[in-house]
């Protein structure tokens, strides 16, 4: 076997498209690929409660939602980017904050990589103003929030601890925490991704 193939570090995806996961191509991102993939990764390495795990897809409608009820009010461009603000892990996985931590250096170059890539391939600038990945990142962490205490086993204070305080109600958005089939999934985050592109391009 050539030295080719046994390092190689490209994967084929459903779409067929070959996906070169540590250089990769915009041309090789298609959002078919990334909402399958989403919507089988389990956020808190499927230590939920539920028949059907919780799937990055779920959580990152749900990150878009919240992201979308703050003020001031996102553009579309700027949903779209919070609704893709885990696309990277379609094809690496979601690895836990404290691991993420641990494993340093090599994962998050080949995770900005991957988003760049998919920022690229839909629109949207390489690298986000600051200002919009720490709104984006306030949104994901009142996420983490409402998961865990609703889903992944933590008691309210243990939350606050880890994730800050909540500034919204989580009845409000209740109906995203309920664990979906990964078909669904995958279908609500597609259509999801539909309506705010062509939002976006109209904008």
């Amino acid at each position: 076997m050539s030295d080719r193939v046994r390092h190689r570090a490209w994967q084929r995806m459903l779409s067929g498209r070959r996906l070169d996961i540590i250089d990769p191509s915009p041309l090789d991102v298609e959002i078919g690929d990334i909402a399958h993939g989403l919507a089988r990764v389990a956020r808190w390495n499927g230590q939920t409660h539920g028949p059907e795990i919780f799937s990055v897809a779920q959580h990152a409608l749900l990150v878009e939602a919240l992201f979308s009820a703050a003020e001031p009010a996102p553009s579309q461009r700027e949903r779209l980017a919070a609704l893709l603000h885990d696309g990277p892990e379609y094809v690496i996985g979601d690895l836990i904050s404290p691991f993420k931590a641990a494993v340093g250096g090599d994962y998050r170059r080949i995770e900005t990589r991957l988003m760049r890539a998919i920022h690229i391939r839909f629109g949207l600038p390489p690298d986000l103003a600051p200002e919009l990945t720490k709104r984006i990142k306030a949104a994901d962490r009142l996420s983490a929030f409402m998961e865990a205490t609703a889903l992944a086993g933590f008691a309210e204070g243990e939350a606050r601890k880890l994730f800050g305080e909540p500034t919204v109600p989580v009845r409000r958005f209740i109906h995203f925490l309920e664990p979906m089939r990964p078909d669904d999934a995958e279908a609500r985050f597609l259509d999801r991704f539909v309506e705010l592109d062509a939002a976006a391009a109209k904008a």
